[in-house]
């Protein structure tokens, strides 16, 4: 049924680093909107940005881990925090929840059809792939917000999180199914999970909560 010679090692690089940076921008900006020095401000980043991707190849057996095959992947983090750094001192990075919100969108989705890939390379069920993509592109937020001693987003946010990621992982499998090609089985299900998070953001789409008496 899969077939992923279409889906190739230059186009799973390419969004596991687009994914790290905007998940690294994602946890960089919220140590500067908890006005963190250097040091939490790069471990934030770090956290951030590696979280969701270790689980999801510890959770697999996969060794080395992805940042430490691809070392320049911890150099272009320590970049970022390092840039952060300049523009603090300069005064002129000013952060807003919607930065925080649209880094964070892209890093799960990009994160999520990283990890649906992952597992289904490794022949794992399909509803397995899918949840291994949530649990990749997620953790890292969960991560994050811990670190800023926070509710963790995907938790108590609302609004649509993990259920976009949960939809992008099907659209991936759909994808597949219809055997379209890599490029475009990736491409369908970061649109669909980044966009649904943004239209839940926008149009403040709700989850029900539990509510007493």
């Amino acid at each position: 049924m899969y077939d992923f010679s279409t889906w190739g090692p230059t186009a799973r690089y390419t969004v596991e680093v687009i994914g790290t940076v905007a998940f690294a921008l994602s946890g960089i900006l919220a140590g500067v909107r908890k006005r963190m020095d250097i040091f939490g401000i790069s471990v934030l980043g770090f956290l951030a940005a590696f979280g969701g991707g270790t689980l999801r190849d510890v959770l697999l057996d996969r060794r080395p881990f992805f940042w430490v095959a691809e070392v320049e992947m911890l150099w272009l983090v320590i970049a970022l925090c390092a840039v952060s750094l300049v523009l603090l001192r300069l005064g002129r990075l000013h952060v807003g929840d919607k930065a925080i919100q649209l880094a964070d969108a892209l890093g799960l989705g990009l994160f999520v059809a990283s990890g649906v890939q992952s597992a289904l390379v490794a022949q794992l069920p399909v509803v397995v792939a899918v949840m291994m993509g949530v649990v990749t592109g997620v953790f890292g937020g969960v991560m994050r917000d811990i670190a800023c001693n926070e509710m963790p987003t995907a938790f108590a946010d609302h609004r649509p999180y993990a259920v976009c990621g949960f939809m992008g992982g099907w659209m991936y499998i759909f994808g597949e199914w219809l055997d379209w090609a890599g490029w475009v089985v990736a491409l369908a299900s970061i649109a669909t999970t980044t966009g649904l998070r943004l239209l839940a953001l926008k149009f403040d789409w709700r989850l029900p909560d539990w509510r007493n008496g």
